[in-house]
This record gives C-alpha cells, structure tokens and sequence, in this order.
C-alpha cells in the first residue's frame, strides 16, 4: 500500500513539472532557462510558500 502512495505522490510531482513546464510562457517569472528549471523542479515548496508563485503556478496549468 505505501509503494501505491509514493508511486501517486511521484505522478503528481511530475506531472505538475510537466504542466508547469508547459506553460512557463504564461507566468510573469523572467523567461530565462535557468529560472524555468528551478521553478519548475521546486513547485511544491514554492506553491505551499508563496502567494505570488501559487497565482503564477494557476495560470501556468491554465490552458
């Protein structure tokens, strides 16, 4: 049952680095490859931490 759950939880990180990569174009982040990595790859502690990134991550999945 708990390799369910971390086979779930891996899905959900990397799908969210996926859609988030996606739709980079769409945020106000400087359009820079380096940024694009970095926000993409800490997306989960970004969202729970910052207000700002949270209403960008929205509009990144947007589309």
């Amino acid at each position: 049952m708990s390799k369910l759950i971390i086979l779930g939880l891996i899905v959900i990180y990397v799908g969210g680095v996926w859609k988030f990569w996606n739709g980079f174009t769409r945020t106000n982040f400087n359009q820079s490859f380096a940024n694009r990595i970095s926000l993409a790859l800490l997306w989960p502690v970004l969202f729970i931490a910052n207000k700002s990134y949270r209403s960008n991550f929205r509009k990144a999945l947007k589309g």
